[in-house]
C-alpha cells in the first residue's frame, strides 16, 4: 500500500538511531499517482520533513534525499535511483537542478522567471511493462559498460563513455545492446549541453534538446508508446512549443513540454483535442512553473 512509503521513512530513521514518537498524520496531495511524476518520492520526502519538524532531528538536504531513496529501495522494494528524491527535497524556484548521481554534487541552473511555462500532459495510459523492461534495459547497459570497458580505460559506467569514444568502439556491441547504450551516452551529452544553453538563456536550443531526447527514448531506448508519441507529436505541431518529450520510466504516463506563455491556451485546447481524437482518451494537463522543494508550511 502507499502507506509503506511513509512506514519506510520511519523505519530507516529508526535504523539510524533517531527515535520517533507516535504521530497522527493526514496526507493530502495533488501529484497524479502512477503517472511518472514521482508521487512516491514526494510522499517520502514530505514524510521525512514532517518527522524532522515534529521530532527535532537535523538532516541536510542530500541526506534527506538518500533517506527517502533507501526507504523506497529497502522497505518498499523498488530499486529506484536518487534523482526524484533529490529534486523533491532540493529543488529551487525558477531553477533546474543539475545533479551528479555518482558524487551527489549538485548545482542550480537558472530558468526564466517569465516567458515560458512547462506543461505536463498525462496520457492517462496506465504504465505497463515498466518493471520488467526497466530491469532489461539496466542489464543491457551493464553489459555495454563491461564490453566497452575492455576497450576504453577507466569505464565504470556509461557516463564515462564520450560520444566520440562510443562512435569509435560501438562496433564491439551486439545490436540490441548498442542502441540502448547509444541512448544513454547521447542523453548524458544532451544533459551537459542543456546546462550550458540554460545558463545562456537559450530556451530554443533547450527545446531542440528535449525533442532529440524523445526521439532517442522512442527509437533507441524504446520505452515510449503510441499514446506518448501521439501527445509529443501533437505538442510539437503547435506554434510556440519549443520542445516536448516523455518523462518518467515510459510505456505510459506523462509528457513534458516547454511552451511560450502566449501559446499556453492554444496548447491546452489543441493538444488535448488532437490527442483525444486519435486515442479516444481525454488527457489531463498541468501548467507548471519551477518551484522550491519540500519545506514546512506551518507547525505549532
Amino acid at each position: 500500500p502507499w502507506s509503506n512509503y511513509i512506514r519506510g521513512v520511519a523505519a530507516v530513521l529508526e535504523e539510524k538511531g533517531i527515535s520517533l514518537g507516535g504521530v497522527a498524520m493526514a496526507i493530502e496531495g495533488n501529484v497524479p499517482l502512477g503517472s511518472g511524476l514521482s508521487s512516491s518520492a514526494a510522499l517520502e520526502v514530505a514524510a521525512g520533513m514532517a518527522f524532522q519538524a515534529l521530532f527535532g532531528f537535523n538532516m541536510g538536504g542530500p541526506d534527506m534525499a538518500l533517506l527517502a531513496q533507501r526507504a523506497e529501495n529497502s522497505f518498499v522494494g523498488v530499486n529506484c535511483g536518487i534523482m526524484d528524491q533529490f529534486i523533491s527535497r532540493l529543488g529551487a524556484k525558477n531553477h533546474a537542478l543539475f545533479v551528479d548521481c555518482r558524487t551527489l554534487e549538485y548545482s542550480l541552473v537558472p530558468l526564466p522567471e517569465s516567458g515560458v511555462s512547462v506543461i505536463v500532459a498525462n496520457t492517462m495510459k496506465k504504465r505497463g511493462l515498466v518493471d520488467s523492461e526497466y530491469n532489461t534495459r539496466r542489464k543491457q547497459c551493464e553489459d555495454a559498460t563491461a564490453i566497452l570497458g575492455r576497450q576504453i580505460p577507466q569505464v565504470a559506467a556509461l557516463r564515462d563513455v564520450s560520444v566520440a569514444d562510443f562512435e569509435k568502439y560501438s562496433r564491439f556491441l551486439p545490436p540490441d545492446i548498442r542502441v540502448r547504450a547509444e541512448h544513454v551516452v547521447t542523453e548524458n551529452d544532451r544533459v551537459l549541453k542543456s546546462v550550458e544553453v540554460l545558463k545562456s538563456g537559450d530556451m530554443e536550443a533547450f527545446g531542440v534538446l528535449l525533442n532529440q531526447s524523445h526521439e532517442s527514448l522512442r527509437d533507441l531506448y524504446q520505452v515510449s508508446c503510441r499514446e506518448l508519441d501521439i501527445m509529443v507529436e501533437a505538442a510539437q505541431s503547435i506554434p510556440g512549443v519549443l520542445g516536448s518529450r516523455m518523462t518518467g520510466a515510459g510505456f505510459g504516463g506523462c509528457t513534458v513540454s516547454l511552451v511560450k506563455d502566449d501559446a499556453v491556451s492554444a496548447f491546452l485546447k489543441d493538444v488535448s483535442a488532437r490527442y483525444e481524437s486519435r486515442t479516444g482518451i481525454k488527457p489531463q494537463m498541468y501548467v507548471c512553473k519551477p518551484e522550491s522543494g519540500a519545506g514546512v508550511v506551518g507547525a505549532d
